[in-house]
């Protein structure tokens, strides 16, 4: 028993999981889990059963990073056993619609040849028929769409496999979050809960708001025989309070890779929260949750992938959060889930979409959606948007991983914005190849030489420097590169000077000095005051 007031530990890591596997936003769509589950999850779980020590040698090998190699150094091959013949029953209603959309693409690739579709529905697989509508493009190129939005009200939603895992760190070290599930381990305590219970919400709130032990482990159900674990993720010593920022105009922070806070003395804006939450010594400096605003009145999210739509960070902050703003998409196509149904299947009830060219006004600031070209391999994915925001007459950009493969898109768009103050680019021109990411989304074997031509790139110094032209900012930062050590585990960048998005974004920041702009390549942390004009 603890009585008392107690706090939550500032390196307490509180992660999301499905059947145990890292919880990003493509396992929350039923139609994208399915499809990962058979074409990511179970084909990894074979071969690490099959040859774990090929898995133990990959990990360690710096050019395999972010590879479907599972770090377990080849020593729990019965666990994960274990965890596949779980998967095949507890998730087989995942597995029977994963081959249903596969079997529906190969019958429409086959029997849909220009000429009405309704015969076709009759060929639909049982369990897809009435979650699907066939359809053409204008060049009779047939496909389909999923009404995702009663495939989150049938069987094929399950919130019985969400747990959160609790334990407590000292370092950024952790395996790749997409190959590598949570086994059982002694200091890691399992929660099975949905992301939308309460509890999470009331156990974030203890960071800053001492409560009593025994009552937020009885309302997260921890069982006796984990109560000496779950004790020791609390402390009885409390937490530095935010210091609210109270200057005249605009305080920006940056917290690593896409993450930036804007902040008023009446208004918070958060953009594509990933933070290092834990509180631990670290080589590299940089701020945490604790210098967040007890109050954040927007977040916004640019685009649907996993380092920036990050549940581990949302979560927590979920209880402190007015308003999300996310891409708007209704496409219902398998590569582009809708973004606003996942985060209120997750227990996000203020969730506004926006469109391209839509704004949002408040107080004295005007939040507008811009289009967001490339870093998606050409797939036809319409969740994605650039932020451009205004405070006053100040205005940021925010660019995120867009590439700017039309800059006569963005002269266009100049022409209703006008020039901005402050430019944010990402600039990871490389980027991995389509199957990555979206190869278990495919139900047809992608060609090596088209798979690495189609990258999840942004722009280079060429495409880059096109946005300082158009734009004329006065400062210009490049961010999202992924190189804070917090972002591995997520990204697995590793960069060296030599390696090409380094030499691109060197080259757009000594250009923009040259032309006598402020820029510089973000990383850790950093801070900038802005008055109502910005200093030359």
């Amino acid at each position: 028993m603890k009585s008392g007031k107690w706090y939550l530990k500032p390196n307490v890591v509180i992660e999301p999981l499905i059947q145990r596997w890292y919880a990003w936003s493509h396992l929350i769509s039923p139609g994208t889990a399915a499809m990962n589950v058979t074409g990511r999850h179970l084909k990894i779980m074979n071969s690490y059963i099959q040859a774990p020590q090929i898995h133990a040698a990959a990990v360690q090998n710096p050019k395999m990073l972010g590879g479907p190699f599972m770090d377990y150094k080849g020593g729990r091959v019965e666990d994960v056993k274990k965890l596949r013949d779980e998967t095949m029953v507890t998730q087989a209603k995942y597995i029977q619609l994963s081959e249903a959309i596969v079997a529906l693409d190969k019958m429409l690739q086959k029997q849909a040849k220009g000429y009405s579709l309704e015969t076709l529905y009759e060929q639909v697989p049982d369990i897809l028929k009435g979650y699907v509508e066939l359809t053409y493009d204008l060049n009779n190129n047939p496909s389909f769409r999923l009404f995702e939005s009663l495939l989150y009200k049938s069987e094929f939603y399950d919130k019985s496999l969400q747990s959160i895992a609790l334990w407590v760190t000292d370092n950024d070290e952790r395996p790749f979050c997409l190959s590598t599930p949570r086994l059982d381990e002694p200091h890691v305590l399992h929660l099975n809960i949905p992301f939308d219970h309460e509890g999470i919400d009331a156990l974030c709130r203890m960071k800053r708001n001492g409560g009593s032990v025994d009552e937020i482990a009885q309302l997260l159900g921890v069982s006796e025989k984990d109560m000496p674990l779950f004790s020791t993720f609390f402390t009885e010593q409390e937490h530095p309070g935010y210091r609210k920022y109270e200057g005249e105009f605009v305080r920006m922070r940056y917290f690593g890779h896409a993450c930036i806070l804007i902040e008023t003395k009446d208004l918070s804006i958060l953009v594509d929260p990933l933070i290092s939450y834990y509180g631990y010594e670290s080589s590299v400096a940089h701020y945490s949750d604790i210098d967040l605003p007890d109050t954040i009145d927007y977040i916004l999210i640019t685009h649907n992938h996993q380092d920036h739509v990050l549940f581990e960070t949302l979560l927590p902050l979920r209880h402190k959060v007015k308003n999300i703003i996310l891409p708007r998409t209704t496409s219902g196509a398998l590569q582009d889930p809708n973004l606003k149904l996942a985060f209120e299947h997750a227990g996000f009830n203020n969730v506004i979409e926006i469109d391209e060219m839509e704004e949002i006004r408040f107080k004295n600031c005007v939040i507008s959606g811009l289009p967001f070209t490339g870093e998606h391999s050409d797939l036809n994915v319409k969740a994605k948007i650039c932020y451009h925001v205004a405070v006053e007459a100040f205005t940021f950009l925010f660019m995120a991983d867009s590439r700017v493969v039309e800059a006569r898109l963005y002269e266009h768009i100049h022409r209703v914005t006008g020039n901005v103050d402050v430019l944010f680019l990402g600039m990871e021109c490389d980027g991995a190849p389509l199957t990555w990411l979206y190869g278990p989304l495919l139900t047809d074997e992608l060609p090596r030489d088209k798979d690495q031509s189609r990258r999840l790139s942004g722009s280079d110094y060429q495409k880059g420097i096109r946005l300082v032209d158009i734009f004329q900012p006065k400062e210009v930062y490049v961010y999202a590169m992924g190189q804070e050590p917090w972002l591995e585990f997520i990204s697995t960048v590793r960069y060296t000077e030599e390696s090409n998005p380094i030499v691109q974004s060197n080259k757009l920041v000594n250009d923009c000095i040259s032309r006598g702009l402020i820029a510089e390549r973000l990383y850790g942390e950093k801070e900038l005051l802005y008055s109502y004009v910005l200093q030359e």
